[in-house]
């Protein structure tokens, strides 16, 4: 769990505020909730709570499990997601490159983007070997624990990064790079590379690789190939990051038309 909600922001309507937080609360988690444990991370009041929960319930943006008395995010807001993902023109153009690279590494390619601290999956495309990495389209990582987020980290000054990452790195693996020095040394080398990588910081058995898109300042997009480390060599290596550079400028000059 997240922990309290913050307080409301200056010139927020307050209902608005806690409905976006529930929405987000439950998103977050990885099992429904009830309503017991929505009030001790929200902190609404009960009363108010309960209302927002029912209306939510409603209009299809909470599901309501009447045997358990618990609570998930609905379809709603399924609709929504896909209708971001439907107008954004950067999906519309990767998803075509992101086709031509899978289909010259064949190994699952994503296009993440930064969001705060995270990188969220917004589009993808899976190997077609019997082993291979599922598409995470939807999913929220810390930046700082995924070669895309490292690449987009990258892009920017140590200060910049400091800036946008939390006080206290997380590991997600034993192998997460959680010591901010050895972090921004990390990220030095990979901006000189032009390109960055992770071997199992945020799954075991992993390696990932990963290029920033240049289109716009601040960069915020990237495009990333993820590797069981059992089919990973020197060799294999050059080609997904040759791919990947490729990907990534043919996406940059399509955009900037």
């Amino acid at each position: 769990m997240t922990g309290p909600a913050s307080p409301a922001r200056p010139n927020a309507v307050k209902s608005a505020d806690r409905t976006v937080e529930l929405l987000e609360a439950l998103s977050a988690s990885d099992r429904p909730l009830t309503l017991t444990e929505l009030h001790r991370e929200l902190r609404y009041p009960k009363s108010s709570l309960s209302m927002l929960v029912r209306t939510l319930v409603a209009r299809g943006w909470v599901e309501l499990d009447a045997t358990r008395a618990t609570y998930r995010i609905g379809v709603r807001a399924l609709l929504v997601g896909t209708s971001y993902l439907d107008h954004d023109p950067v999906v519309r153009v990767a998803l075509r490159v992101l086709d031509q690279v899978r289909r010259e590494v064949d190994e699952t390619v994503h296009l993440a983007r930064l969001d705060g601290s995270d990188v969220v999956y917004l589009a993808g495309r899976e190997s077609e070997h019997h082993l291979r990495v599922v598409s995470r389209v939807g999913r929220r990582l810390p930046a700082h624990a995924t070669s895309p987020g490292k690449a987009l980290l990258a892009a920017r000054g140590p200060q910049e990064v400091d800036a946008i990452l939390p006080t206290r790195l997380e590991p997600l693996t034993p192998s997460t790079v959680v010591d901010r020095p050895a972090l921004h040394a990390q990220l030095a080398g990979f901006r000189a590379a032009g390109y960055a990588r992770e071997r199992e910081e945020n799954t075991a058995g992993l390696g990932c690789y990963a290029v920033a898109l240049t289109y716009r300042t601040p960069v915020l997009d990237a495009l990333s190939c993820s590797v069981p480390l059992g089919r990973l060599d020197p060799e294999h290596e050059r080609r997904i990051v040759e791919a990947l550079a490729r990907g990534a400028r043919t996406i940059a000059e399509l955009l900037r038309r």
